[in-house]
């Protein structure tokens, strides 16, 4: 497989080099061909090149199969977003679970899948005069090929998706996406919930979810509530995925206030490489990979932000020893 490296911005070289550690580790112990090629992109290319996407890197990510990517500071509507809208990267897939080792608010362990290239989140903003407008493009289509993605993930779980909208107030875009949602996941559990209720209910009883199926706008606000839930944004993965292409990331930002100090948390731009492998077909590389990172958190081998005393580097060692032995 061809793997486009985006290293990214802030914190972003050091988590994807702890991680990188674990790919290759992964890919030794399972023989899987890898073939990794990185690129510059984001905040300091801007300031290289003049792009945050110069043409080389495009170039790479043309010819790969999969990407992975650090976070992105100020250009990551030209790097992330970017991304996702030219491979039509449909569907943004992010767990949320919690780990051993790791205090959360309350136990969770659901997947939300965002619809990824849609909403508002288009771009297609205006103003005219004292007036901003920003369009919300909800399609038949896109809903489709999404409520496909969250049928294919809850009957691999417990069969229950929570299609999460705000279709008492949106009564057109909103109250589309839920009815068409609904056609394409007859035959399993099908609960509605409005976003407000939602993000009260994954505080207050987290466990109700399993599969939460939502709209871009909607999914980017409560996954970050629900890695909080789980006890860390640094411990939140995430996959974007078309029907060619993909790219992971971990869902956190490029934190430049500790850049440097390696003390970033590389567990989910780790636990974002098991989505990679998943996404291969190779689930007994990906298996690996979630078992060393839970059993180095039982350890205590963990960064400050979840009580260790490890940094990025020594974390990203350990846990790609671990896929290679246990």
């Amino acid at each position: 497989m061809k793997l486009a490296v985006i290293p990214g911005d802030g914190i972003g070289p050091e988590v994807v080099s702890a991680a990188m550690r674990v790919v290759e580790a992964t890919a030794r112990r399972f023989s899987i061909d890898i073939e990794a090629k990185y690129v510059e992109a984001g905040d300091a290319a801007l300031r290289k090149y003049g792009r945050a996407m110069p043409d080389d890197a495009w170039r790479v990510v043309d010819s790969a199969d999969a990407v992975l990517k650090g976070p992105v500071g100020e250009t990551a509507y030209d790097v992330t977003s970017a991304i996702r809208m030219k491979y039509v990267l449909y569907a943004n897939i992010r767990p949320a679970k919690s780990l051993p080792g790791v205090p959360s608010v309350k136990p969770i362990d659901c997947v939300f899948v965002r619809e990824n290239v849609e909403d508002v989140y288009v771009g297609a903003e205006y103003k005219v005069g004292d007036v901003a407008i920003a369009l919300k493009v909800i399609t038949g289509q896109g809903t489709r090929r999404v409520a496909r993605m969250a049928r294919r993930y809850a009957e691999m779980r417990r069969r229950k998706v929570t299609i999460v909208t705000k279709s008492n107030v949106l009564r057109v875009v909103d109250a589309f996406f839920r009815d068409v949602a609904k056609e394409e996941l007859k035959g399993l559990e099908v609960e509605e919930m409005y976003v407000d209720a939602a993000a009260m209910e994954l505080v207050r009883n987290p466990a109700r979810f399993d599969v939460v199926l939502t709209t871009n706008q909607y999914g980017d606000i409560l996954t970050d509530l629900a890695a909080q839930v789980a006890g860390s944004l640094g411990l939140a993965p995430s996959a974007n995925i078309g029907d060619s292409k993909a790219m992971f990331e971990p869902v956190h930002g490029a934190a430049f206030d500790i850049a440097g100090k390696g003390i970033a948390n590389p567990v989910a731009t780790i636990l974002s490489t098991a989505l990679m492998f998943e996404w291969m077909g190779r689930n007994d590389a990906a298996a690996a990979v979630r078992r060393a990172v839970e059993e180095a958190l039982r350890r205590g081998v963990a960064t400050p932000d979840v009580g260790g005393r490890s940094t990025t580097e020594e974390v990203g060692k350990y846990i790609a020893s671990l896929v290679e032995n246990i």
